[in-house]
């Protein structure tokens, strides 16, 4: 076989859905719950300090899957996943424990349902497999978990802007889930013509 040829189907090296990368991400997906745990008994200072071990494990995972070309499909569903579900636990924890009102958590998890429901929509009823996430929707998560960590400081007692940090959150989330159904509805209506 020449080396510019490609190899027959199953001759591939396949790459273990355990690997280090992978593991580094489950390990932020393990978090949540602890991060959660602080929030609710008002331990917001380890809260904080959970959450930036996360965000260091969020660098590291994708630092390690490039160095060690382990870059895998479950990987890349897996790291989104992980950080949603930590984003999410802390959203609710906020919520139950008073710290942010109930509204707030509504509209973060109402874009993300809308978002979901159409990507469902689109699985289900047209060709289309991939939703690329959206420099909004980049934006907006940095702006939710910055909203987040400056509730966070401030119930730990350190001064943060959280007002500022709040309505930076919530015109962020709602750009975003406006930018993402006008996207998806054009998209879909593009695909099932």
């Amino acid at each position: 076989m020449s080396k510019g040829t490609s190899q027959k189907p199953g001759n591939e090296k396949p790459i273990p859905l355990l690997t280090v990368p992978n593991l580094v991400t489950l390990l932020r997906l393990m978090f949540a719950p602890f991060v959660a745990a602080d929030i609710l008994d008002g331990y917001y200072r380890r809260a904080i300090a959970l959450c930036f071990v996360a965000g260091l494990t969020d660098v590291i995972d994708g630092l390690l899957a490039r160095k060690m070309g382990e870059a895998t499909r479950a990987g890349a569903y897996l790291d989104p996943i992980a950080d949603k579900i930590l984003l999410s636990a802390i959203y609710v924890a906020l919520g139950i424990a008073h710290a942010i009102p109930w509204w707030m958590v509504a509209i973060v998890f109402g874009r993300d349902i809308l978002i979901l429901g159409m990507a469902v929509y689109g699985i289900l009823f047209t060709s289309i497999r991939k939703f690329p996430p959206s420099v909004w929707g980049k934006l907006s998560t940095f702006f939710q978990i910055s909203a987040a960590l400056m509730v966070m400081c401030s119930r730990a007692g350190f001064p943060a802007p959280v007002t500022l940090s709040i309505w930076l959150m919530l015109a962020a989330t709602g750009w975003s889930g406006i930018h993402y159904a006008w996207r998806g509805i054009t998209l879909l209506r593009s695909n099932t013509n």
